[in-house]
């Protein structure tokens, strides 16, 4: 079958497919600048938002495995801040789950648009985890720890202060020392907008009611955090997989735990359950689908993998279109 075919014209970003390590389809359209029509490529590193939270999973359950933390340890024995209402009681693997209950900077229950969030408070100041803390340490709790999933961005900018804390180094280091590299995966890293390498693309988000485009500078974090924001190539996110699932990171149990079913009630079949730093489709007729997925304004990212075919597919776009739509049509059609 055509993959191309089921694709979307207009789908402007990468797209690329292997099965047990043989490209099944690549794409690359659009342009990674604009003004300067400079085309996307393999070589683009492209923003990842959310999807970051997978490697911030892995880092953790490295120090968990050397026995640097636990997933029972706590807020208040692994942070030394003030924590004012938050329950220091919430511990490692309720983080890790989305079951904390923390206050979440940006809450997707009641928040709309990310870039919502830098109208009081300036977007180039956040460059390190603890720059986000003001906007939610003086917050309530959200619900009692432990009592149900609810998906959390200030969660995981919390595990990446544990790194921090636990290896002696900011959090991006660890993870291109002990993440990256490993994998070799050399074009990823938490990049700085006013402060890009070469080979990254602008992300782009269309002006209200024209057919005109606008940076996403002033609408995302000037550096990415734990709650996500790395920068990737499509290429190195196979090698992040191959490396997982090969036991480079992490033993074979804890890579099993990773993806399997944590936390969440699969309401949403499509957006399915939780596991560690992964989303998890349950799959009736097999082993589940594990995928990892970030959207932020111009930025959409998804990477999924099938355990019963050996296929991983990563599609992402620097124009904020709807790879969640493709990736039902990939599904659909090679599954």
């Amino acid at each position: 079958m055509d993959i191309g075919q089921l694709i979307d014209s207009n789908f402007k970003g990468n797209i690329y497919i292997v099965q047990n390590n043989q490209t099944v389809y690549e794409q690359e359209s659009g342009f990674a600048d604009l003004p300067n029509q400079i085309p996307n490529t393999l070589e683009t590193k492209f923003a990842t938002a959310s999807a970051g939270k997978a490697f911030v999973a892995v880092g953790i359950l490295q120090l968990i495995e050397q026995g640097k933390i636990s997933f029972d340890d706590t807020l208040g024995s692994l942070l030394n801040i003030e924590f004012n209402e938050i329950d220091k009681g919430v511990t490692v693997k309720q983080l890790l789950t989305h079951t904390s209950g923390v206050p979440d900077y940006f809450d997707e229950t009641v928040m709309n648009e990310y870039e919502d969030l830098w109208t009081d408070f300036p977007n180039y100041k956040i460059r390190h985890n603890s720059d986000l803390l003001p906007l939610f340490i003086n917050k309530p709790m959200m619900y009692p720890k432990g009592e149900k999933f609810q998906y959390n961005n200030s969660g995981y900018v919390l595990l990446a202060m544990m790194i921090e804390q636990a290896a002696g180094m900011d959090f991006d280091q660890y993870l291109k020392a002990n993440v990256f590299d490993v994998c070799g995966m050399g074009s990823t890293g938490y990049y700085e907008l006013d402060k890009l390498p070469a080979k990254c693309a602008n992300h782009y988000i269309r002006c209200h009611g024209t057919d005109e485009y606008r940076t996403n500078i002033y609408s995302v974090d000037a550096k990415g955090t734990g709650a996500g924001g790395a920068f990737v190539t499509v290429k190195d996110i196979i090698r992040f997989w191959n490396g997982l699932l090969d036991g480079k990171l992490l033993s074979s149990e804890l890579v099993s735990d990773m993806l399997r079913k944590q936390s969440g009630d699969g309401a949403d079949p499509e957006e399915g359950y939780y596991g560690y730093g992964m989303w998890i489709i349950d799959n009736p007729q097999g082993e589940d689908f594990a995928y990892f997925q970030g959207c932020d304004p111009g930025v959409s990212f998804m990477s999924e993998y099938n355990p019963n075919n050996g296929m991983i597919s990563v599609l992402v776009s620097n124009y904020g279109d709807n790879v969640w739509r493709e990736m039902r049509k990939i599904r659909k059609a090679l599954y």
